[in-house]
């Protein structure tokens, strides 16, 4: 009995490993937006560049269903993020906007990001806690 236990929670706990991984992989597409927000204020880009922003953005709105089918998130919504992602069609639209809307963008992202960020982090508190328990189970005496 004792090694089921131990095997379900090994197995519960390698879906978690892999949440948490796809999460961190979502959070450097983050990184890259902002990179291209940063583009967008210097002036300085290509068309390659604009076809890696969309790529970028696409994969931000895919993954985001993957994650919110997978994790219960209040904050951020699905809704800030497509705002976010709707609010910048290209590299090229967000650097004709002043630099009060890019501030503003960045201001959005950020909120975005840190959200992201902090179910990360809960999701590693339920990863320790489920490693603290299948260790605690191995030393359970078997009935």
């Amino acid at each position: 009995m004792g090694f089921t236990f131990v095997t379900c929670r090994v197995m519960h706990n390698k879906k978690l490993d892999h949440l948490i991984v796809q999460l961190e992989n979502y959070l450097e597409c983050w990184k890259q937006f902002y990179s291209f927000i940063n583009m967008a204020r210097s002036k300085k880009f290509t068309d390659e560049d604009e076809n890696q922003f969309l790529e970028v953005k696409s994969i931000i709105v895919q993954e985001l269903e993957i994650i919110t089918a997978s994790v219960e998130c209040s904050s951020p919504s699905r809704e800030e993020v497509h705002g976010l992602i709707s609010s910048a069609p290209s590299i090229r639209y967000m650097s004709d906007s002043t630099e009060g809307n890019l501030r503003g963008l960045e201001n959005h992202w950020h909120k975005v990001y840190v959200g992201f960020q902090a179910i990360l982090g809960q999701l590693k508190v339920q990863q320790r806690a489920l490693e603290n328990q299948s260790v605690l189970s191995m030393f359970k005496k078997k009935k």
